[in-house]
């Protein structure tokens, strides 16, 4: 099982981004991204696409020319000398993501030079529990943990086939995109009663339609609103689930 890059970016979005609500209605959101590998380019074009505006900074001229169609600037200087990002009116930002690689040294600098110049909003890439250490110390509380997060996320689908994505809270809650089992094709909302008989909310179901786009037939998903009892479970729906982890776990290994 491979994740593709689509999967890594939806996954964060969900699980990183929207909780921490990085965009404000009523205005356009403007964001740094530094560091123009799959990492930070697909933050930087995941962010562009939901219309935010962006800049991305790289070192690498290369890296800047191929995301700079995507994002709304690119610019290629070095983020540790601090007189670039003044150049770029750095400061002026909602929001810096710091997304170098494996260049903590220039990560920290990096990291420095933005507090320094009064950046409102620092959110850093994290390898590994000592990097975290260090840069909690640093007064960072914002992180991005894409090995652990992705790491994660792969083990549950390996685990459990069925997860397609979930939103990890608090008190062993979390919020699951469920493939349906193939035991519950048929049945109704009612006859499930996933909180009588599973202890768990179902938030949405997401359902393939068949759809006519200039004269071809093609799939496309929807969200059905708030489903009924009534409403029959087809082929490939899927489940957007709440509740413990542990009875999450238990709805997928009782209907496999």
């Amino acid at each position: 099982m491979v994740m593709s890059r689509d999967e890594v970016v939806d996954h964060f979005f969900s699980c990183t981004f929207a909780p921490i609500k990085f965009f404000k209605k009523m205005s356009i959101q403007r964001f740094a991204v530094i560091g123009a590998g799959l990492f930070g380019s697909a933050i930087a074009t995941a962010l562009s696409m939901r219309g935010a505006e962006v800049l991305v900074i790289d070192s690498d001229i290369n890296l800047v020319q191929d995301i700079s169609d995507d994002v709304a600037y690119a610019v290629s200087i070095d983020a540790t000398n601090k007189k670039a990002l003044i150049g770029e009116n750095i400061q002026d930002f909602d929001a810096v993501i710091v997304a170098i690689g494996n260049d903590f040294e220039a990560r920290l600098l990096c990291t420095a030079n933005l507090m320094d110049l009064g950046v409102k909003r620092i959110i850093c890439r994290s390898m590994g529990e000592s990097q975290r250490i260090i840069l909690e110390k640093m007064g960072i509380t914002e992180f991005l943990s894409p090995e652990n997060e992705i790491g994660t996320l792969f083990a549950e689908k390996l685990l459990n086939p069925n997860m397609i994505t979930f939103l990890q809270l608090p008190d062993e809650y979390r919020v699951a995109e469920i493939l349906t089992p193939t035991r519950l094709i048929g049945m109704t909302l009612g006859e499930i009663d996933f909180r009588e008989n599973h202890k768990l909310s179902l938030i949405t179901i997401r359902r393939a339609f068949t759809e006519y786009d200039n004269n071809k037939i093609g799939t496309k998903e929807h969200i059905i609103g708030v489903p009924e009892n009534s409403t029959v479970i087809e082929e490939k729906d899927v489940f957007v689930l709440f509740g413990k982890t542990v009875d999450i776990e238990n709805f997928i290994k009782i209907n496999q």
